[in-house]
């Protein structure tokens, strides 16, 4: 069969659906692969670097859909492009099927079959055709570098001889796919980032990137995450004044905001009002990336950027990923050929399309003349539903010293118990040993224990800062051992060299252990 990726006919559109990298996968499950001259121009691909590649160049988007078995795209067809398919006809693209009834009823009209990329369910298994998290993940990164271009200072703080500059603070409402890459980005360039989401789950991963989670004062229960698909949950009226509340304490002091937060099918939630723009100071950025469905803040113009009378920018884009066009190409391209490995199990370049599995059947919008949106719920849930986690028991004060006492009894008898039986090994070996060995033999005995209690007792997380101490010990160990080694007495001699070699180990060892520590924070 032949796979088509024509030109994209939206106005500032600069995506393609097939690269010269993805094609020679495609070629690999034994797909004839097409594309429409000029088609991947705007991303960086040219013409001649996809002949290079195998693929067919077709002149006129009309020959290549007339052509093309399997039509990949980028952004939804349009009415021209909808009714060019015909019966049997693959479309694979974004199609957002809960706003296009009219396209699905020409496509199902057509006896056409739609796999939309935006309905690919969000389980494991499927996250690397997750079109939807590719292009977020673009898009929050994008949405730094745009308000960097137009802030007017550096995002990491500075002290210079021409003066002190202070990092700006970033905030960035909403953790999910474009909200963790705008987090990840905004630190890596030295601001202070702080961040919200609805899901107090997601503070770990925020935390774990640098940044500081945005905690309210506020008890409720929230939703698990596997009835919203991942997504977060519509908040209660109680949690929104909550949330605009803290939002309102903290607009004076940030300096660049981007928010993140859209549930697909509904529109956006305003949580940045008016009030906070005018107490933003002048020159602060705003980006909303929830802007072509209104927008989380209402001054937002759609695909406009504006200044605001208190010297605010707000930037409503909403072709975040089109302004990254090879490196969102790339990525969605990916994206469709994982859906073609998946629809193409033989590997013989035929088209499976299995209605029982669950990404395909998810993903597909219509199938052999019938509209089959909205699909049925997966057979594994997007998240596993979440164990309530019992709080820890609270001990009484009398608990807690009971607990102590019991805990010193136990060391106490184990520590006896060590130091009768070394004592009685003593008595035994003093009883046929000469009195210069037992001198040695018992300074040797101490150290082994004095040594053992320092060390022993040390938390593993600390063990390597003391490496250089330990290294200094063995290094004494090592001088007295030697010393110890022109000995007249033959067991002398014996343990003197045991010792040379357990600290020599142990030296060589504690080398090693800091040579790899230091390698992990090296980035080669």
């Amino acid at each position: 069969m032949k796979i088509g990726a024509p030109k994209e006919v939206f106005e500032g559109e600069a995506r393609v659906a097939m690269t010269p990298e993805s094609a020679a996968q495609l070629q690999k499950l034994g797909y004839e692969c097409l594309i429409e001259a000029g088609a991947g121009k705007t991303a960086g691909f040219s013409d001649a670097a996809y002949k290079e590649a195998g693929v067919t160049v077709i002149r006129g988007a009309v020959a290549l859909w007339k052509a093309a078995d399997v039509i990949t795209k980028v952004r939804p067809p349009s009415k021209t492009e909808a009714r060019r398919l015909t019966k049997g006809k693959t479309l694979i693209s974004f199609f957002f099927p809960g706003q296009s009834e009219e396209l699905m009823e020409l496509a199902k009209s057509k006896g056409a079959n739609v796999i939309a990329m935006d309905m690919v369910p969000r389980i494991s298994r499927a996250q690397k055709m997750d079109a939807l998290s590719s292009m977020a993940n673009i898009a929050g990164y994008r949405a730094v570098i745009e308000a960097g271009n137009n802030f007017g200072r550096f995002f990491t703080g500075q002290v210079t001889a021409a003066g002190k500059v202070p990092p700006a603070k970033v905030l960035v409402i909403g953790a999910g796919v474009a909200g963790l890459a705008a987090i990840g980005t905004a630190t890596s360039l030295g601001a202070i980032t702080y961040a919200f989401d609805v899901r107090p789950e997601v503070a770990e991963q925020v935390e774990s990137m640098g940044a500081e989670f945005v905690f309210l004062d506020f008890k409720e229960d929230q939703a698990d995450g596997a009835a919203t698909g991942g997504y977060a949950p519509v908040s209660s009226p109680e949690f929104r004044e909550a949330q605009l509340a803290k939002f309102r304490e903290i607009a004076p002091d940030i300096d660049i905001v981007i928010t993140t937060a859209l549930i697909p099918n509904r529109e956006a939630p305003e949580l940045w009002t008016k009030d906070m723009v005018e107490a933003m100071k002048p020159g602060s950025v705003i980006v909303d990336l929830a802007a072509e469905k209104g927008g989380n803040c209402k001054l937002t113009v759609m695909d406009e950027k504006i200044v605001t009378k208190n010297g605010v920018t707000i930037i409503g884009y909403t072709d975040f990923p089109s302004r990254m066009a090879s490196q969102s190409s790339t990525l969605y391209a990916n994206n469709i050929r994982h859906m073609l490995d998946d629809l193409t199990p033989e590997k013989d370049g035929i088209v499976n399309h299995d209605m029982e599995d669950d990404v395909i059947r998810g993903a597909t919008a219509t199938y052999q003349g019938k509209i089959t949106f909205p699909p049925p719920p997966p057979k594994i849930q997007a998240i596993a539903a979440q164990a309530p986690k019992e709080a820890p028991k609270e001990l009484t004060v009398a608990e807690k010293r009971a607990a102590e006492v019991a805990e010193f009894k136990a060391a106490t008898r184990s520590q006896v118990g060590l130091l009768v039986i070394g004592a009685v090994m003593m008595l035994v070996i003093g009883a046929f040993a000469p009195a210069s060995f037992m001198q040695h033999f018992i300074v040797f005995a101490l150290s082994c224990f004095i040594g053992f209690q320092v060390i022993w007792n040390v938390s593993h997380a600390l063990h390597t800062p003391l490496m250089a101490v330990t290294n200094a010990i063995s290094g004494i160990v090592i001088l007295g051992a030697l010393l110890q080694v022109g000995s007249g007495n033959w067991l002398v001699v014996l343990l003197a060299f045991i010792s040379i070699l357990i600290a020599s180990i142990n030296v060589v060892g504690g080398f090693l252990v800091t040579r790899r520590m230091l390698a992990m924070f090296q980035k080669s």
